[in-house]
């Protein structure tokens, strides 16, 4: 696809340049420099147009540059942009109040902060508070690259270079209700769940783990934490994935799609759980800034007035249906929900994937080397998931070929 003409940044390979002479390398060089977005559309800085797949991560809940979320921030920077957590902003309150409602008016509180890792921080705090020593998360879990967050992701590949972690974290096998119940105790603070495993692949649990987790630890009195980040605020075509069983958790933590692409987390609990936190126990300067809460106000009120959560569903099931249908050799099945999708590889060449999807014209994300993941905004629309689907096979092929090749000489 091609688009507009470079802009003032010099083009692709000045920009790159520029990146790995002044940032620190710990994400290596990013794929892309992009320019400008509008909708579901991202520009390079070569002038180039990329369909969105990738959702800034599941942030982009909206797109770019959506008028609600523009103007709604304007509006709000323009009075009042920060004011600390010694000051009370409105837009703050109205937003845990909203917050709030989503949960169906449950007694609760709300922790606002910058980002998902935060949010599972705060949640694991509230643990702490318990005063009980024991946490209990899955393989294959990923809560965010802080200290604490990075304790709870059962991921040891990321945990190794920075032990020894917090103490007192067991991991379990995702799914597996029976070693979720063997691992529970009434020394267990909390069990902290990904309701989809997102960056491990868009790993879907069996229909009713999340009602056992519950169960169970209703049972010790242990804490359910639901990390929504990823599956929240319309990502599965519900306002979280837990609501599709019905699942009410003593904490949930929030991120990614609630700023509409700008940065807010948010730890919201219930019961006893959300008295836990008392006068300097816990804090984020820019926690509950107003502009970020003001996007989130329009997010939220965007998806209802636009009915999206419906949509939602429709281009999920869209994209499920026409992957599967294409029958290629590389692909072995399709999962997920609404528009968190996991295209599950028959071999491992989902850099491969992303790279000629890319080249194509559309941002995927090769989130382990056996599945590729789909995480566009909310908004995308026939237009986009018509132009993927057609595409997709060339893709494929592409790499299937590149793969079988055989050697030069034989």
């Amino acid at each position: 696809m091609t688009g507009e003409s470079a802009t003032s940044t010099g083009g692709n390979e000045a920009l790159a340049g520029r990146w790995q002479g002044a940032l620190m390398d710990n994400y290596g060089l990013p794929r892309l420099p992009l320019v400008r977005g509008e909708g579901a559309r991202f520009w390079d800085a070569d002038g180039r147009v990329y369909l969105d797949f990738l959702g800034g991560v599941a942030a982009n809940s909206l797109g770019t540059a959506h008028p609600a979320v523009v103007e709604a921030v304007s509006r709000q920077v323009a009075s009042l942009g920060h004011v600390s957590n010694h000051f009370i902003a409105e837009p703050t309150v109205r937003l845990a109040e909203r917050l709030l409602d989503l949960f169906g008016g449950r007694p609760g509180r709300v922790f606002f902060c910058n980002s998902g890792a935060e949010a599972n921080e705060a949640a694991f705090k509230l643990a702490r508070l318990t005063g009980r020593p024991h946490v209990v998360s899955t393989e294959g879990a990923f809560h965010g690259r802080t200290m604490g967050a990075l304790a709870l992701t059962g991921q040891p590949g990321k945990r190794a270079a920075f032990e020894p972690m917090p103490a007192g974290v067991t991991y379990v096998p995702f799914g597996d209700v029976e070693a979720l119940r063997a691992a529970v105790t009434t020394d267990t603070a909390a069990v902290v769940l990904e309701p989809i495993q997102g960056e491990n692949g868009v790993v879907v649990p069996p229909q009713g783990y999340l009602t056992a987790a519950r169960e169970i630890t209703a049972a010790t009195g242990t804490l359910l934490i639901l990390d929504e980040i990823q599956t929240g605020i319309g990502r599965t075509g519900h306002w979280l994935a837990a609501m599709a069983e019905g699942v009410q958790a003593d904490v949930v933590t929030l991120a990614k799609g609630l700023g509409g692409g700008l940065p807010i987390g948010a730890t919201v609990a219930f019961g006893a759980a959300a008295e836990l936190f008392g006068p300097g126990s816990h804090g984020s300067t820019f926690g509950g800034n107003p502009v970020s809460c003001a996007a989130a106000l329009a997010v939220l009120d965007t998806i209802e007035a636009e009915e999206l959560l419906g949509h939602v569903q429709r281009q999920g099931d869209k994209l499920r249906k026409g992957i599967t249908e294409i029958g290629h050799p590389l692909v072995d099945h399709v999962r997920g929900s609404g528009l968190l999708i996991g295209i599950v590889l028959t071999e491992p060449l989902s850099a491969q994937v992303q790279q000629a999807a890319q080249d194509a014209g559309f941002l995927v994300n090769a989130a382990v080397p056996g599945a590729v993941r789909l995480a566009p905004p909310l908004v995308v629309g026939d237009a986009e998931t018509d132009a993927l689907l057609a595409a997709l096979p060339g893709v494929l092929d592409e790499v299937y070929r590149a793969a079988h090749a055989e050697p030069a000489g034989q």
